[in-house]
């Protein structure tokens, strides 16, 4: 009797995953039909492009010439660097001396426990223009980038724009099982999250486009320069202050270089538990989601049933159709050469849900952090 209990869970969540597959499925062509829609061209705002910086990440004087490289009539770039010995002070002051319109703010006081969002804080200061974009330090744009995330931003009813990231072209297995990660969980489930709350209500951090004006609605940074996932927060506040927060069509290039899969799970448990904090029992409803796992134990437990084989290889051709799109959809060619590994991905996602689902300590560049009920931090 329990084992036909046991039998028929499974067959449940076996069930439950492929439809999430599929509904996945359906908000990334939805996202793909809403990437067709073009703004009308506004006049080309004044843009103050703001990046904190904590050492040097792979790639990183590439991708930071990508930032002062935009077709765009005016803009400044601000970096923020905390400590005067930064190895990426001296990488700045070269582009300081070929781009007029770059400068670098550093010895920062510290005015929280989110030193990126105590970077922020001065950088928005030194800041000139009313249109702002925080952008991580680690991504890599296009000369249109500017134009295309600031764009939206035309219409007043529009407070803010974010961007999905991942690794189009990954080299070695760690980055491989990030852009994995992003591309065919992370950001479809993001979409998911977006229509079953009826619109974006919170934001990513790799790129927050918005209005100085619209930062003061909702209190300015200090309302996140204490609080884990700060961009989930920044979203927040500016929906519960009238704003919509709009996702846009770009995808930044998130390069993983050449980190290993420990590094990488290291991260994800971080965002895990974050997500885990701010999103609450939908957390939890994740863990109905992972079919491959449920799948394999559902044929062990049938003795390898010729049904409950058919029901599972069904319900990956599904997941793999729901990949396949999300590859397709976010223009991620490099991803299937390692299309092998997706059910290694698979795994590490359940394992990293599973530690997801408690647990207060975070790894976070270089600190051991604690997360406090209601998402305040504290040293570890």
């Amino acid at each position: 009797m329990a084992l036909l209990v046991i039998q028929f869970l499974l067959v449940v969540l076996v069930i439950c995953s492929a439809i999430f597959y599929v509904i996945n499925g359906l908000v990334v062509g939805q996202f793909a039909q809403e990437s067709k829609q073009n703004y009308p061209t506004p006049d080309p705002q004044s843009v103050s492009l703001l990046i904190p910086v904590r050492g040097l990440d792979e790639d990183a004087a590439n991708n930071w010439h990508s930032f002062c490289q935009q077709n765009h009539p005016q803009y400044e770039v601000i970096f923020g660097v905390m400590e005067p010995n930064d190895p990426a002070i001296c990488t700045i002051q070269k582009l300081l001396k070929k781009y007029d319109h770059v400068r670098l703010i550093y010895c920062l006081e510290i005015h929280g426990i989110n030193y990126q969002v105590s970077n922020l804080m001065h950088l928005l200061r030194a800041s000139r223009y009313e249109t702002i974009i925080f952008a991580d330090s680690d991504i890599r744009v296009t000369p249109d980038y500017l134009s295309t995330v600031t764009a939206p931003l035309d219409n007043p009813e529009i407070g803010m724009v974010t961007c999905g990231y991942m690794d189009h072209h990954p080299r070695f297995l760690g980055a491989a099982m990030a852009s994995l990660n992003r591309c065919v969980e992370f950001l479809p489930a993001f979409l998911l999250g977006r229509a079953l709350d009826g619109g974006l209500k919170f934001a990513l951090g790799p790129t927050i486009a918005t209005r100085r004006q619209v930062v003061r609605a909702w209190g300015g940074l200090e309302q996140v320069v204490n609080r884990i996932g700060s961009d989930f927060h920044m979203g927040r506040l500016a929906h519960n202050a009238g704003f919509r927060v709009e996702l846009s069509a770009y995808i930044l290039d998130n390069c993983c270089g050449q980190e290993s899969v420990p590094q990488v799970v290291q991260r994800e448990l971080r965002w895990a538990r974050t997500i885990r904090i701010n999103r609450g029992i939908q957390y939890y409803g994740l863990g109905a989601t992972f079919g491959l796992i449920y799948g394999v134990l559902l044929v062990l437990a049938t003795g390898f049933a010729p049904w409950a084989v058919v029901l599972v290889l069904a319900m990956y051709a599904i997941r793999l159709g729901q990949a396949w799109a999300a590859i397709h959809t976010f223009d991620c060619p490099g991803l299937y050469r390692w299309w092998w590994a997706l059910p290694l991905r698979d795994v590490v996602s359940f394992g990293v849900w599973l530690a997801g689902a408690w647990g207060q300590r975070v790894y976070w560049r270089g600190r051991w952090l604690v997360i406090q009920p209601g998402g305040t931090l504290q040293e570890s």
